[in-house]
C-alpha cells in the first residue's frame, strides 16, 4: 500500500499551489481557523455571541455567521472583535520574489 503526505493529496485534487483552486482552499481554511479562534476565545471570556456583537457593534447574527464560516467579513470586523475580545492580532504578509509572482 503506497503512502501519500497531505500536500501530495491536495496537488493531486486541488492543484499545487499558486493555482486558483489550491490558493482559494488555502485561504477559506484559514478564515474557518479564524472563525474558530474567535468562538474559542469569545468563550474563554465567556461571553456570549450578543454580549460580543454589542461590544463590537453588530447583531448576534453577524458573531454567529462569523464564527460560523458563512459570510464574508472584512478585516476590520475582525480586528474590532479580537480588540473586544482583548486578544493581539498579528498580521503577517509574505511577499513573493518577482520570478515567483509571475507564475501565479
Amino acid at each position: 500500500m503506497e503512502k501519500y503526505t497531505l500536500d501530495q493529496v491536495k496537488d493531486e485534487i486541488l492543484g499545487v499551489r499558486g493555482t486558483v483552486k489550491r490558493e482559494e482552499y488555502e485561504l477559506e481554511l484559514k478564515v474557518e481557523i479564524i472563525g474558530l479562534m474567535i468562538k474559542e476565545v469569545r468563550q474563554k471570556r465567556k461571553l456570549t455571541q450578543t454580549e460580543l456583537g454589542e461590544l463590537v457593534g453588530v447583531k448576534k447574527a453577524q458573531i454567529s455567521r462569523l464564527e460560523n464560516n458563512t459570510s464574508n467579513v472584512s478585516i476590520g470586523t475582525i480586528i474590532k472583535v479580537f480588540n473586544a475580545l482583548k486578544a493581539d492580532v498579528k498580521l503577517q504578509i509574505h511577499l513573493q520574489s518577482e520570478s515567483n509572482a509571475a507564475l501565479s
